[in-house]
């Protein structure tokens, strides 16, 4: 999937989350699993060590044709048998056929997604960290000034910045301890060949399988490729991270009103005819990103549902919606950090 720069992702996308799921990000994991599997099915005694130094040998130098790599991914519906065939073009004979030996396109895409997520959960855990400081800062600065609460709309009674902060904290700590689980959970292999029973692997079937893992750093899993509930329960779990920053957004934006004026947003947006104004514009694109998320989790959930041992349009459905929900996460936490930065109670 590309993921090309526009002036709206640089409202509300992130470039960091968007290269790391880019094309190139995906063809280099790709390309990492190729040559683990080749490792691994050499460690097992499936293929000889000479086959898989060749292969590493050509990959070592292997330069991608993006473009026939298009056309094979409109003819195929993935882009693996249009890359496993350039691949084995840079191989020494007899080697060309041992590439890829046993695996099916979805083991491919699926472990590199999982390698392109391990890099994108940590740029997340590292992020709603430095949120939850910013956060605990403001309360140690403003945690005992007087707030009026709020319900419905409607002035309720009298508390505290640190009971406002509270109900910010305690939700975002949850999130941080379930991308914490997710990485023992879901940064695991996908190896099942064809039909997910590893039979295609005979009887190496799990010594290949342990051996992948091991090259990869990864965890070892039993086949999923029509089991997606790990990969839809991390879209769901960034859909409640969204939709937290979404709240704390919201509650910036009406404690900024002037009629309430209970904080104030240093550098907000300006107007094109109003110069007195100062607009929440991060708190706002909070509030965009938390129910745009939503409905794409929605979506996502959908591609649970694949007919028998694989389906294709479910799996195309996961690579339009889940790579968007990934960097709506990653620049909600962007730019709730530059909004704590800049708020004052």
């Amino acid at each position: 999937m590309t993921l090309k720069r526009t002036l709206l992702s640089t409202l509300a996308g992130d470039e960091e989350i968007e290269a790391l799921l880019s094309d190139t990000a995906q063809l280099a994991a790709i390309l990492r699993f190729e040559l683990a599997l080749a490792r691994a099915e050499a460690d097992a005694g499936m293929i000889d060590r000479s086959a898989a130094d060749a292969i590493a040998a050509g990959l070592e130098d292997f330069v991608p044709d993006w473009d026939d790599l298009s056309t094979g991914i409109a003819r195929d519906g993935v882009v693996v048998p249009a890359l496993v065939a350039q691949i084995r073009k840079t191989i020494a004979e007899p080697h060309a056929a041992t590439v890829h030996k046993g695996a099916t396109s979805q083991d491919a895409i699926d472990t590199a997604l999982v390698l392109q997520l391990v890099q994108a959960i940590a740029v997340l855990i590292e992020r709603l960290s430095g949120v939850l400081e910013s956060i605990e800062r403001l309360d140690a600065r403003h945690g005992t000034q007087p707030l009026m609460a709020h319900t419905r709309m409607q002035q309720a009674l009298p508390y505290t910045v640190g009971a406002k902060l509270a109900t910010w904290i305690a939700p975002l700590r949850r999130h941080l301890a379930a991308l914490h689980a997710a990485r023992r959970s879901l940064l695991v292999i996908q190896l099942g060949g064809p039909i997910g029973d590893r039979s295609s692997f005979g009887e190496h079937g799990e010594a290949v399988a342990r051996g992948l893992a091991r090259h990869l750093d990864l965890g070892l899993a039993e086949p999923w490729q029509s089991a997606r509930d790990p990969l839809i329960g991390f879209a769901s779990l960034l859909g409640l991270l969204t939709g937290t920053l979404g709240k704390i957004g919201a509650d910036i934006s009406l404690l900024a009103q002037n009629e309430i004026a209970a904080v104030t947003i240093a550098g907000g947006g300006g107007s094109s005819s109003m110069p007195h104004k100062s607009n929440p514009v991060n708190a706002e694109v909070l509030v965009a990103l938390a129910r745009y998320n939503a409905g794409l989790v929605g979506t996502v959930q959908q591609a649970m549902i694949h007919e028998n041992e694989r389906s294709g349009s479910a799996w195309t459905l996961e690579w339009l919606t889940l790579p968007t929900v990934v960097i709506n996460a990653g620049a909600g936490l962007r730019l709730a950090g530059l909004l704590l930065a800049q708020l004052r109670f």
